[in-house]
This record gives C-alpha cells, structure tokens and sequence, in this order.
C-alpha cells in the first residue's frame, strides 16, 4: 500500500541536513517483507535480551529522518536515545568523520596521546558548570562514565558509599545495574551487585505534593539515618531524570542537595547522559538548577552518534587517581573525539541550545492548551 500522511516540508534543516524531506511516508505495511525476513534471521542469532521495540530494520538516516529497508520513511522521535541530538548523519560529523578514518582511528591515549582528546578536554572545561580548573577523562560509553565518576569520587575521599536517588538510571554494568530504580527489565536476575549503594527519596512534586526544601530534607534525613553523610563518598543525580519519567524536581531541592554534599565533603555527580548536550536548551541541565557539580558525566549526544562518553570535573578531584588508575583501550577513540569536535561546533554555531529552549516552550504552550480536555497532562 502507498500512504502518504503528512505534508512535506523543507528538505533541508537548520543543522546542515540536506536530503529526505521530513515527512512520514509508508509504502508498503508495517514491518514490511524485507524488515520481516532480517527479523527471523536475527531471531536465529541475536541473544534475545537485545530486543527491539518494533521489528523494522532501518537501512538509513540523515537529520530526523530514518528509512527503513522496505523504503519506508519515519520521523525519529526516539533519536536513539538521546543521541541523534543534532540529527541522524550530520554533514559536519560526516566530514569530520571520513577526514579522520583517513589519518588515525586507534591510538590509546595512554600510550601514544594524541591532540584531540586534549581538544575535547578543553571544550569540556569551557562548557560545563564553573569557573575553575577542570580535568576530563574520556570512555566510551555512559555506564563507562558513571563507574569511573564513581571511582573516582571514592579515591578522592577515601569513601566507599554511594548514594542515588529513585527512579535513577545509570547504566548497565554491575555497578551501575545496582545504581538503577527498576530490577525489570534491567536488574532481574543478574546479582549479586556492587555493594555500598544507597537509594534515597526524590522530589517528585507531581506525586508527593512536596516543596524543593521539603523534599531535600527528606532526602537528607534519610541518608543522614541510614549511611552518615561521613560515610558516603558521592551523591550521584540526575538533574533531570530520564528513564524515570523525564521528571523535573522541585525548585529548590538539587540546590540543596548540592549544599548539603559540598557541607560534608561529599563529591556531588551530575549524571548528564541524557539530558546533557544542548538538549533542555543549555549545554547541560544542571544549568537550569543553579547546580555547579564537582563532575559532570557525558554521553549520548556528545559525538552525534558515535561512541563517546567523558567525566569532567574539578581538577584536584579528577587528579585523585594515580596515573594508570583510569584509562580503557578504546577510551577517547579519535573518531569519537572528531566527531564530538563537530558536534560541539555545531551546537555553537547553530544556536542550538536557543532553539531547544524555544521548541521546548512553544511545545509546552501547546501541551498547556490542551489541559482542560486531557486531564493527564
């Protein structure tokens, strides 16, 4: 069947997309043949639990457009999680891509360093929250980036506990399986974890009805009780949560949180994965809160798709490791590191954060509108 269900529109976008006007076009049913017959060949060889969420197979993207291998077209609003931010193949990062395949792909830096991964480094320290020294380490992927924040934090302080607050994610390692809100689907069955992690209330006004001051005090009253704030090394947040439900705490509480940490020595974690990267119309949401965290976690978005993840943070902390205590042999691989260069770029020179922060309130005028005949909004 041909089903054309929405007018086109400009084929090329603000970020440097030219290509498949940004329409959704279905020419054949859904999953078609060819995405059905990859399908049973997968089914034959992948483990099942990599699972997708709808079985069409895509054969390729460019800006917000994906094709899928019986040629049907689709807006991506899933953006591979929060990657794709400035779209599906970029012509920067392509570029910058293609010119580094060409001069180096593997150098680990702990052995043989290289000038981009300092790059990434110093547009890191210029562009997360605070004026000081900062240092980074880059890895490859979030959870990478969590459990070496982690590391980190208790090296620094000589601490070993940990505490997160619920409904977190934080990844898909031992560590950070323990670290998560949910057992299904991601800690079912998997144990025993890492020890020593805490989980603690969060503000959920929506829910508790609670003041940001109201709900810090009970966070706080509850770590105080059950760990001792002597004890702990690191509070680890995400300002916005993602996998929870995209919740926006209430006003007040990270900032008191942050002060109660900074108070007790405590190494205070912006978990930026998935909210970071210019995507609540600031570099990172930590901003939107006031927050000056003592590291800043980095992933997804950073290199507009391909494997990058960074912790950043203020030097004396970051430099607590001995040399050789941190490193991985893919970690700040260059062609990640040339395509974060891109996207960062990118996000300078478009005004990208602008725009987010403008779509996010024209989307919420809208949604706003809508209140009186959708009581679930």
């Amino acid at each position: 069947m041909t089903d054309t269900l929405a007018p086109t529109v400009s084929s090329t976008s603000s970020s440097g997309h030219s290509g498949a006007p940004s329409e959704r076009r279905v020419v054949t049913a859904i999953p078609g043949p060819k995405s059905l017959a990859l399908h049973e060949r997968r089914n034959a060889v992948v483990a099942s639990g990599a699972a997708s969420g709808f079985p069409v197979y895509i054969d390729h993207a460019h800006g917000a457009i994906i094709v899928d291998v019986d040629g049907n077209q689709f807006i991506d609003l899933g953006s591979g999680i929060g990657v794709t931010t400035i779209g599906h193949t970029d012509d920067a990062v392509v570029a910058a891509a293609r010119q580094q395949v060409g001069e180096l792909t593997h150098g680990l830096f702990t052995i043989t360093p290289y000038e981009g991964y300092v790059r990434v480094a110093e547009l890191l320290a210029e562009h997360t929250p605070g004026d000081f020294p900062k240092k980074s380490l880059l890895v490859n992927a979030g959870a990478e980036a969590v459990e070496n924040g982690v590391k980190i934090a208790r090296k620094y302080t000589g601490r070993k506990a940990v505490a997160v607050l619920d409904h977190a994610f934080h990844g898909r390692t031992n560590l950070t399986m323990a670290m998560n809100y949910k057992s299904m689907p991601y800690k079912l069955g998997f144990g025993p974890f890492a020890g020593d992690i805490h989980h603690a209330p969060n503000s959920y006004p929506y829910h508790d009805g609670l003041t940001g001051p109201e709900a810090a005090a009970r966070t706080i009253a509850f770590l105080d009780k059950t760990v001792g704030a002597s004890d702990l090394a690191c509070l680890v947040v995400e300002p916005i949560q993602g996998e929870g439900g995209f919740m926006v705490p209430a006003e007040g509480y990270l900032p008191a949180l942050q002060k109660w940490c900074t108070e007790n020595g405590i190494v205070f974690i912006a978990d930026e994965i998935q909210a970071g990267m210019a995507r609540t119309g600031k570099y990172f949401s930590s901003e939107h809160f006031g927050l000056i965290p003592d590291l800043v976690l980095s992933a997804k978005g950073i290199a507009g798709g391909l494997p990058l993840a960074a912790v950043t943070g203020r030097a004396e902390i970051m430099d607590a490791p001995a040399p050789g205590g941190l490193g991985g042999t893919y970690g700040g691989n260059p062609l990640g590191i040339a395509a974060a260069h891109a996207v960062l770029d990118v996000i300078a020179e478009e005004g990208l954060c602008e725009r987010a922060g403008m779509l996010g309130a024209r989307l919420k005028q809208s949604l706003e509108g809508l209140r009186g005949e959708v009581p679930q909004i």
